[in-house]
């Protein structure tokens, strides 16, 4: 590649010259190539410790001129083809105009210009994206590419220098990270370490200090671990493999790969080695955080974030802070933690004015909203960027708001607009109005205040006497809240502080509930930015049946039964819409059982709408990959419950593994927020402090019901013990503060003994979890979550490795090892497609809802990348013809995918079974469907004898049951006849039903024997013709051809196919007259030919000899036709491109000797012509014909000139390759297919679409 000049004082240190004229000078690194001795090796091991480019690049041009002593780098290249072109281009079109110039500064001038020129034109070409990666950075990508050998499309992230070790020596290199793998290298005099680790593979990640590995990196995999220190920043190193391994757990989970994002803003200042790749990474960690933070939608994006000071009214003081600025979005976190969150909406902003500076309130800004509330910060940075940003956000939707149907005013400047204060803020009555487009028609009227209202207001029981103080406390309730509005705001830009905590813990008001929990988990965002998006989902979902919805009206009325408000059609109603709306939102989790408990639950404080965003932020924000079909965030968080419980309560933790009771009692904890094991008074108060705090507060909760249960849990025996006492205890969780009347619980069931068991106060309980573990953070957390999810998902997948490994048949010949070995392999292509394949077949039909078995699907490419390594026949440029025909037999639904079961099929047909079953896989692929159209036009004559299903079908329009049935009443619908046939037409009643019992027996048996699967035999194969054979000795051939016993295969299948073609031409002399009728023919080419088909039991040697026996006799008696006069031609033909082949590759093991030539074999005749050679693929022309051929059709079309006539059954070729020693050692020969996967394993994984760049690449 062109190089910008660059100045090089000393040309010679570490090179060598090798060519050079007057102006330019080409050498090459000291050391690489042939040579070098101790001074290449220690060349060698600086380049790679000093991260030298001549690594990549090993050789280099320089100008220079005859009086000055500096030199200038022009051009380098990673080969002598690369560096050759540059050099010939420089002579042939500037040295004759050099020479003409006088002063050397011109020439060095004139060169330098001539380059710049060369790259600028060559940068046209570039793609944007590439040119915001920096030149340091784009050229340690090339050295990655060339050194790992990884296709263009695998784009490096970042670079270390550290050192790996291995055993107790520690290797310095460079640590290379990549959207998809791992890789290290490293040179050290003369011992080189490479090591390739995709990301899938990864079990565990470790940052970790021990005195043998002082601040050490280990990298976990199932088979190994590797360790790696010595890092500059091991922070940031770990924290990118985190994200790196991440990204390839969620492909695991949902085939989501990595997209870069192409909206990325670029960085102020140029930064050295930082990708864009890099900076998009660091970009998606911010924002998960900052949306994590404040609650925020997935689709908000973190612009900046700057130090600055928040007035607050309620403390009357300014507290220090962050202020985060988003597309939609100003929010402020203290930086005391828990003194002031604030979110501002600027869909809610009205005015931004910018106030006077002094020097005790430097670079104020005021934000005022529509809820009257000004918010007052200073000490920006960027203050003038920052009401830049308000002021644009304002006027785009200023713009919106106009074309829309709003009434109000158009924004002049910051002027407030309340003209769409209803859009923002859908009343009541519009939500009312929606509900007739989603209501049942039976109760139109009735479910109109479900959209309006939550369920529990339209179930209110009456007030008595003994329930009075406990209003009045509830009143008091309302109260605080409404004070606490006043003072701290009311809506989403109120201010969060530790008091609206103490608020939450002390229990939200039944008639407040609703409000706040769409407040705290960030629902309302949704529902106001998507307007009229539930009600649309509703009209498109109703009505409409799937699995997901057939699983939801299965459980609608196992949903809190005991509730009165699902009692009845009016809530079952608004629970069936929401969760139907919500499978056909997100189809990936469709509908998870526990679901429905937690929507119920929403929809007694909520309207529809409302508890429909609710369920949404549950799902998708606040319990991730909580409800697919695998529960993998319930399991994650069931892991990080485990270590919390190792880190807090050691005893206790070592008893409950003991007994297994950590993995049962967690999953129904999490996945419902304890409303299936507390009573529902309670476990409400766990929901109102869950949306405020998170999953923190769940895992801290059920520490503490663990930690007051220690005692009873130590002394337990087994399992049912320990869940017994947690079930009792939970069941006694009440709630003395509820309005509501209780409600019956199903622990209450759980007893021991007479004893009753104490009663316990929710309030106190989640009061003693904040006391006892308040510790926990939700950082913390976070990072627990990133290595139980590892583990998780890892598990899953070899549970489902297992799974369809046990569910393949031992009959294939695998043993379960093998097996495990090839579904990784095959696993590995699959997934190597999603992310280097581009819009592959199998990519996009992922599916992770389908079955374990399904899922991983490869396509025709990918199939014959993984047969060219596993196949145990060398079919040289063969193999993606004999692949190609393999797949499309084994392809049995035509979606031009196979799962891992047909790939073992077809595996074990090459690897197990006798001579036989292999020869019998091979004449398969040789008919129709493995043998395509494009291939051979007179083989699609054949597909009418080749069916896919070679077992007897039962009669589609009689099932087992008719055939049961017309047994017991033979007479009836019409069918009797068949039943009185196998009666014996008696014509007396008592003999029918003497009679009956014997052909019901009948039909159940034979019923029975259709059913059993008829093993296959090779009379049932149909016969193959004579195209279909010349495509069979071609396989041989090209199968033979690195054989160490090659010539002597070569021979036999020569002498093996010239007798099958005599016996196919005799055979044709025996048959029935062939019909002219093209349509006809595969009838005649099915009847049995001739008597030597009839003989079965006959030895192998009496048919050989038989057959030599019929040859003379066609050679004497028979007529000779006039196609065998032309015979020899093409023959002659084919033999002479075998002698040209032969010539032409002197080293080629095929090529026969003089002896083999001259010498006289009386076991090939005149016909064996067709010999080995003679049958390779590029060596046939489509014109060619071997048998049965007229001579003026020789040049005709090739599917049109073949003897339609000759035929060979499979019993023939099977006799024929018998009489040969060395095919029949060939085909019984065991191969060891381990070998092979361990071969594929250490083999470089590299795209087939991709080996063209690669080559570019590598030179």
């Amino acid at each position: 590649m062109w190089l910008n000049p660059e100045e090089v004082l000393l040309a010679n240190a570490l090179w060598v010259t090798e060519r050079a004229n007057p102006f330019f000078l080409l050498q090459r690194r000291r050391g690489h190539g042939k040579g070098g001795g101790l001074s290449g090796l220690l060349v060698g091991t600086l380049d790679v410790v000093l991260d030298s480019s001549a690594r990549v690049a090993p050789y280099r041009i320089l100008h220079q001129t005859q009086e000055s002593q500096v030199y200038w780098t022009v051009a380098c290249g990673s080969s002598r083809k690369e560096i050759t072109e540059h050099w010939e281009w420089l002579e042939n079109n500037l040295l004759q105009t050099l020479s003409i110039f006088e002063n050397e500064e011109d020439i060095t001038t004139f060169v330098k210009g001539k380059i710049h020129g060369i790259i600028a034109e060559e940068n046209k070409s570039l793609q944007p994206k590439d040119e915001e990666d920096p030149g340091k950075f784009r050229e340690a990508e090339v050295k990655m590419r060339k050194q790992f050998g990884m296709p263009e499309v695998e784009k490096l992230v970042n670079y270390y220098s550290c050192s790996y070790w291995k055993g107790r020596v520690p290797r310095q290199g460079w640590l290379y990270l990549t959207v998809n793998h791992l890789c290290f290298y490293s040179f050290l005099l003369g011992k080189e370490v490479t090591l390739i680790i995709q990301w899938l593979d990864v079990t565990q990640l470790d940052k970790n200090a021990t005195l043998l590995f002082p601040e050490c990196i280990t990298v976990s995999t199932r088979d190994s671990e590797h360790y790696f220190s010595m890092f500059l920043n091991i922070s940031e190193t770990f924290k990118l493999m985190e994200q790196l391994a991440n990204i390839a757990m969620r492909q695991l989970l949902d085939n989501e790969g990595f997209h870069e994002d192409r909206n990325l803003s670029k960085p102020k200042r140029s930064l050295k080695k930082t990708s864009a790749l890099k900076r998009d990474l660091d970009a998606r960690a911010k924002n998960e955080r900052y949306r994590a933070t404040f609650r925020l939608p997935r689709d908000e994006r973190l612009d900046g974030h700057t130090d600055c000071t928040l007035w607050t009214p309620f403390a009357k003081m300014h507290i220090p802070g962050q202020m985060f600025v988003s597309n939609n979005y100003i929010c402020f976190s203290s930086k005391e933690e828990e003194a002031c969150l604030l979110i501002i909406p600027l869909r809610e902003v009205t005015i931004v004015e910018k106030a006077d500076s002094s020097s005790v309130l430097p670079s104020p800004l005021s934000i005022s909203t529509k809820a009257k509330m000004t918010f007052l910060f200073a000490n920006l940075k960027d203050r003038n960027f920052l009401v830049q940003l308000i002021s644009d956000f304002l006027q785009k939707t200023s713009a919106q708001r106009v074309k829309g149907d709003c009434t109000g005013e158009i924004l002049k400047g910051n002027a407030q607009n309340n003209g769409c204060e209803e859009a923002t803020n859908p009343s009541p009555s519009s939500s009312t109005d929606v509900s007739p487009t989603f209501s049942t028609p039976q109760n139109n009227g009735s479910d109109a205040p479900t959209a309006s209202h939550g369920l529990l207001k339209l179930f209110q029981r009456e007030i008595t006497e003994d329930m009075k103080p406990k209003w009045d406390k509830e009143k008091m309730k309302e109260e605080s809240w409404n004070i606490h509005f006043l003072e701290y705001g009311r809506g989403m830009c109120m201010y969060r502080t530790s008091k609206t905590r103490e608020l939450v813990l002390k229990g939200i008001p039944e008639n407040l509930r609703g409000e706040l929990w769409l407040l705290f988990s960030g629902a309302s965002n949704e529902m106001v930015t998507h307007p009229g998006y539930y009600a649309d989902l509703v009209e498109k979902s109703m009505g409409r049946c799937n699995l997901a919805t057939d699983e939801i009206e299965r459980d609608l009325h196992r949903s809190m039964p005991e509730h009165p408000a699902f009692q009845n059609e009016l809530g079952i109603a608004a629970l069936r819409r929401v969760l139907t709306a919500y499978a056909f939102r997100n189809p990936n989790i469709g509908y998870c059982q526990a679901m429905n408990i937690v929507t119920s639950v929403l929809l007694l404080y909520c309207n529809e709408e409302e508890a429909f965003w609710l369920l949404v932020s549950l799902c998708e924000h606040m319990l991730p990959d909580y409800y697919n079909t695998r529960v993998v965030g319930a399991l994650v968080d069931q892991g990080v419950f485990e270590e919390l419980t190792r880190l807090y309560l050691p005893q206790l933790s070592e008893k409950m593994q003991e007994l297994g009771v950590i993995s049962t009692i967690s999953l129904s904890w999490f996945l419902t927020l304890f409303l299936s094991v507390m009573p529902f008074e309670s476990a409400v108060v766990v929901v109102d402090c869950f949306f405020f705090e998170g999953i923190k507060l769940i895992l801290q909760l059920s520490l503490a019901v663990l930690e007051a249960n220690m005692e009873s849990l130590m002394n337990c025996m087994d399992e049912g013990e320990a869940m017994t006492i947690l079930g009792r205890y939970l069941d006694n969780v009440l709630n003395k503060q509820s309005v509501s009347p209780p409600i019956p619980h199903l622990h209450a069931l759980l007893t021991i003994g007479d004893e009753p068991p104490p009663e316990v106060d929710i309030f106190e309980l989640i009061e003693a979890s904040y006391e006892k573990f308040s510790a926990l953070r939700s950082d913390d957390i976070e990072q627990m979550r990133f290595k139980q999810r590892l583990k998780v998902i890892q598990s899953l997948e070899d549970t489902a490795k297992r799974s369809i490994v046990r569910a393949i048949s031992t009959d294939l010949g695998f043993s379960m090892e093998e097996l495990e070995d090839l579904y990784v392999l095959f696993k590995a292509q699959h997934l190597m497609n999603c992310y280097w394949g581009g819009n592959r077949t199998s990519g996009s039909r992922h599916d992770p809802s389908l079955p374990y078995l399904e899922q991983y699907r490869i396509d025709l490419q990918q199939f014959q990348e993984l047969f060219n390594q596993l196949t145990p026949w060398s079919c040289g440029q063969h193999a993606p013809i004999l692949a190609t025909r393999i797949f499309r037999l084994l392809d049995s639904n035509k979606d031009s995918l196979i799962n891992f079961k047909e790939f073992v099929t077809g595996l074990g047909g090459m690897y197990h079974g006798d001579m036989t079953e292999k020869l019998k896989f091979l004449y398969k692929l040789h008919m129709p469907p493995a043998l395509g159209p494009e291939e051979t036009e007179s083989a699609l004559e054949a597909t009418s004898f080749f069916t896919e299903d070679l077992h007897p079908e039962v009669s589609p329009f009689l099932s087992e049951l008719d055939l049961i049935l017309q047994c017991e009443f033979p007479d009836s619908d019409g069918q009797g006849n068949e039943s009185t046939a196998v009666q014996g037409n008696s014509p007396e009643k008592k003999d029918e039903k003497t009679t009956s019992s014997v052909d019901y027996k009948y039909y159940l048996r034979m019923w029975a024997s259709e059913k059993e699967q008829k093993k296959e035999t090779i009379k049932d194969l149909p016969k193959m013709n004579q195209e279909q054979f010349i495509e069979l000795c071609k396989t041989f051939y090209n199968m033979f051809s690195e054989d160490p016993q090659e010539q002597e295969l070569y021979h036999a299948i020569a002498t093996v196919a010239s007798l099958l073609l005599r016996i196919g031409e005799v055979g044709k002399k025996f048959s029935n007259p062939p019909l002219r009728n093209a349509e006809t023919c595969p009838e005649n080419m099915t009847r049995e030919p001739s008597s030597e088909e009839e003989e079965p039991s006959s030895s192998l040697e009496n048919r050989h000899m038989n057959a030599t026996e019929r040859q003379e006799q066609a050679e004497t008696c028979i007529p000779v036709p006039s196609s065998a006069t032309s015979l020899l031609t093409p023959l002659e033909q084919i033999q002479n491109l075998q002698e040209d082949r032969a010539a032409t590759d002197g080293n080629s093991p095929t090529q026969p000797t003089s002896d083999d030539e001259t010498k006289d074999d009386t076991s090939v005749s005149s016909y064996s012509m067709v010999s080995a050679g003679s049958l390779q693929c590029e060596d046939i022309a489509d014109d060619t014909v071997l048998v049965g051929c007229e001579a003026a059709n020789a040049a005709a079309k090739y599917g049109s000139t073949v003897d339609a006539e000759w035929a060979i059954s499979f019993e023939q070729i099977l006799a024929s390759m018998l009489t040969e020693a060395v095919l029949v050692s060939y085909f019984e020969k065991k191969v060891d297919i381990i070998q092979k996967i361990k071969q594929k394993k250490v083999e470089r994984q590299i795209s087939s679409s991709s080996e063209q760049e690669l080559s570019s690449v590598s030179g």
